[in-house]
């Protein structure tokens, strides 16, 4: 992993496909800690990349490596550690089978649960090997774990503070002098892991939720965070939501800034944190709606508009954890921030252009009516004739039918928030901007 890490480095490619917004701060403090061969935690709150990132370490492994075909431990032919193995190779010599193991399955990953035991991480006598009439005594009794199977890759257990004391404990050994014990055998293997974990700073700080001799085994302990930047937050949203249906941009930034914002918000329990799958989950609640509405009235290419982001309110406010004298405020808090989130977006993606024809034609004529029950046709047509439309879709980047009458509902929900219109919601669903 160091030879090729450096490689990468030297060459100027990115080891870290698909890790966003940890540029400057994270990935150099990893890769220095890789390249010092240390075993690493890293700290965070929920939803902030921490498995994504250790699954994203084997790509550092060679593609594929030779392994002695049938061992448990997958040695390498020349250096066979396990009592059966040597035995294999000093009986076969030269006509050991080989096998070749891809890196994706030198990669162990374990969720630290209450159920968790050191017979899975470590190993234990197998029954069956006892049962075939060999002796007790025979260390080719030993199911291993799941650490000495990962021999020659990576372990990642995620939650560690999780694992209960004497689980921990059994880590101790594998950690420094990198052989196991199980039940009292005296079996030495000269183990080549890497053993990296998440936790949560919370639980890996108390006292009490992980022992200070394991705290002390990690070479490095790196701090994650949620995205730093605006840009790397939608950036975040655009690569990992599967989205059923268009989603415009700046209702992407909507819901980037609107997470922001309840990262900050005194009325949301910051020690939580409020994960980006809330706001993914919310891009994939916003195109689900828009998928819905052009089911129900027959428009060829459904497009997420303003109007469904009111669905992420009703969906996702499960996610988000308030403080305690917040009870019952939940979505009125959430609407607010929402709120927020939209008016920032009209002013960075709308400022210059005059939207008082807009204003005009509210005034002047018939209020406009949008919702989740008229489609993008239909809004339009409430509005033909106006050169407006056209700015503002040159504006946001809009061609179609479904992105015109978006970037329409962006005004208008723009000029409500600025207090220029009004704009009232009945129980059918409809919006009437008047």
């Amino acid at each position: 992993m160091r030879a090729n890490l450096l490689d990468a480095l030297r060459a100027g490619r990115d080891p870290w496909q698909g890790i966003v917004g940890f540029d400057d701060t994270v990935l150099p403090q990893l890769e220095r800690a890789l390249i010092a061969g240390h075993d690493v935690v890293l700290l965070g709150e929920r939803g902030q990349g921490k498995t994504r990132l250790l699954r994203t370490l084997p790509l550092l492994l060679d593609e594929w490596t030779p392994v002695i075909e049938g061992s448990e431990l997958g040695e390498h032919p020349y250096d066979p550690i396990a009592p059966a193995s040597i035995r294999r190779a000093a009986e076969l010599g030269d006509d050991l089978p080989v096998a070749w193991r891809h890196r994706s399955e030198r990669y162990a990953e374990k969720l630290a649960t209450p159920d968790t035991s050191v017979a899975d991480l470590v190993g234990d006598v197998d029954p069956v090997k006892v049962a075939e009439g060999r002796s007790l005594g025979d260390p080719e009794t030993i199911h291993f774990g799941l650490v000495p199977r990962a021999h020659r890759g990576i372990v990642a257990i995620n939650e560690l503070p999780d694992l209960a004391e004497r689980i921990q404990v059994s880590l101790l050994n594998v950690m420094e002098e990198r052989d196991i014990q199980v039940r009292g055998y005296s079996l030495r293997l000269p183990l080549d892991v890497l053993l990296v974990a998440s936790a949560n700073p919370e639980d890996y700080t108390n006292r009490g939720r992980i022992i200070t001799p394991l705290k002390d085994r990690f070479g490095a302990e790196i701090r994650t965070h949620y995205p730093i930047r605006l840009d790397d937050e939608i950036a975040v949203i655009a690569q990992e939501a599967h989205l059923a249906a268009a989603v415009p941009g700046y209702l992407l930034e909507v819901l980037a800034r609107f997470t922001r914002l309840l990262r900050e918000s005194t009325s949301v329990d910051q020690r939580s944190g409020v994960s980006a799958r809330f706001a993914v989950a919310g891009a994939e609640t916003v195109g689900a709606a828009a998928v819905h509405r052009s089911t129900v009235l027959g428009e060829p290419d459904p497009v997420a508009r303003p109007i469904d982001l009111g669905t992420v309110v009703d969906v996702l406010r499960g996610k988000v954890e308030f403080e305690a004298g917040e009870e019952g405020r939940e979505v009125e808090v959430l609407e607010h921030l929402l709120r927020r989130a939209t008016a920032d977006t009209v002013r960075e993606r709308l400022g210059g252009i005059d939207l008082a024809p807009l204003v005009d034609v509210v005034e002047h004529g018939d209020p406009v009516v949008t919702g989740e029950r008229v489609s993008a046709h239909d809004l339009l047509a409430e509005l033909h004739g106006i050169s407006l439309i056209d700015g503002l879709a040159e504006r946001v980047g809009a061609t179609s039918e479904g992105e015109r009458a978006a970037a329409v509902e962006l005004a208008l929900e723009g000029l409500y928030l600025a207090r220029r219109i009004s704009k009232e919601t009945d129980s059918s669903g409809r919006t009437v901007y008047s």
